[in-house]
């Protein structure tokens, strides 16, 4: 990864901060985005102390605020010219439903339209330097939680909240952006894949009430470690074995066959059509 320019969210903690870790390890210029700073500089001080790589920075944002996640973008394209490698990770899961700060169901605003919007927003930097450099790659966490759950395209705010229902739901778009994006990149030197973790023992779900945090405690006693859940978005970052693999979901380091619902191509479609309808100014869409 010497020379390579990578971004991942939700870096500060769980697989995010050990995906950062293990890409600085290899030799790549990384940056870490979280919404806190202070956590921020700290995981970019342990990771340049454990690694010996210099080339770790930090860029912060509230990846559920839209206009935050186009003041990263921007960021980033103001000092940096290249991008070779962008890891959505950043997400979470919400007992109660909640809104974001643009008044949208938080689930849906962290989970899928913040991979949305960035990756859109970044895609150019990305192409360019697939031209410049070879082949570039987004990789995108997503979950085994996307089976058995379909989009519910007509109540996306979930006026009726069930949250493992729409955490699994989030975890489907995540998929079927992929799929989607995977196609239209058809032709480029950018890939896109998914991937299952796995169960992985971290902060997850520890963010809503004392009940939830302590079932969540006792239930990742049975959860693997954040390196282990690591090894997936990893091997999608950095190993020639998937050089000019896109549109596939990846359960540890192998292609799997997701749920039938993610296969819906008109349902790719339109939770495109509906994500830029969210995410863009309407005289933009528009135009």
């Amino acid at each position: 990864m010497d020379g390579k320019t990578v971004m991942v969210t939700g870096a500060t903690n769980g697989i995010g901060e050990v995906t950062a870790l293990e890409l600085a390890r290899m030799g790549a210029q990384v940056i870490v985005v979280s919404r806190s700073e202070s956590r921020c500089r700290d995981t970019v001080e342990r990771i340049k102390r454990e690694t010996g790589n210099e080339q770790v920075t930090y860029m912060t944002a509230n990846l559920a605020e839209m206009n935050q996640v186009r003041q990263l973008a921007a960021d980033f394209q103001e000092h940096y010219d290249k991008l070779h490698v962008l890891v959505n990770n950043a997400g979470a899961f919400f007992l109660r439903r909640q809104l974001s700060p643009d008044g949208y169901e938080m689930t849906f605003a962290l989970n899928h339209l913040n991979y949305f919007l960035l990756t859109t927003l970044l895609l150019d930097t990305l192409k360019a330097t697939a031209v410049a450099d070879g082949e570039t790659r987004i990789v995108n966490v997503s979950s085994e939680a996307h089976r058995g759950v379909r989009i519910h395209f007509n109540d996306l705010e979930r006026g009726t909240y069930y949250s493992y229902q729409v955490y699994g739901e989030s975890k489907l778009m995540n998929i079927m952006f992929t799929y989607e994006l995977a196609k239209r990149m058809e032709g480029t030197d950018v890939t896109v894949n998914a991937l299952h973790p796995g169960f992985v023992r971290s902060g997850f779900g520890k963010s809503n009430n004392v009940l939830m945090n302590a079932a969540m405690t006792v239930a990742q006693l049975f959860a693997i470690s954040p390196e282990e859940g690591a090894q997936t978005p990893i091997y999608l970052a950095s190993s020639p074995e998937v050089k000019g693999v896109s549109g596939k979901y990846f359960v540890k380091k192998a292609p799997k066959r997701s749920s039938e619902a993610s296969y819906n191509e008109q349902a790719w479609q339109q939770l495109w059509a509906v994500s830029e309808s969210y995410v863009w100014p309407q005289e933009t869409v528009l135009s």
